[in-house]
């Protein structure tokens, strides 16, 4: 199991490769927004961070791409709570991680 840190490290290749991708994909803000908006209604994600999302998701792309890349300890909490799940498949996360390890 991975510990806290390297955790940290992850979701940050993670959702820098998620800034990077919304270059060439709008809809994933798109999206994004609709998960929170969900959020939002649902009450499964406390409501600092659905709000917090929601405001960081209504800026300009390079803000918002600037926010998914920032290393400070508040966009490292809300990288723990995250409404891009699914931007990346399964073959794109695994190469990632093993980035992050040194594999690649």
């Amino acid at each position: 199991m991975a510990d806290h840190a390297t955790a940290e490290r992850r979701s940050l290749r993670y959702h820098t490769a998620i800034a990077a991708r919304m270059l060439s994909d709008s809809s994933i803000v798109q999206r994004a927004q609709a998960r929170v908006e969900a959020w939002l209604r649902s009450g499964d994600v406390a409501r600092y961070y659905a709000e917090g999302w929601r405001d960081i998701l209504s800026r300009a792309p390079d803000e918002i791409r600037a926010f998914l890349s920032d290393p400070s300890e508040r966009a490292c909490a809300f990288r723990q709570v995250s409404p891009f799940a699914g931007v990346l498949g399964p073959r794109e996360r695994w190469q990632l991680w093993a980035a992050e390890n040194g594999r690649r």
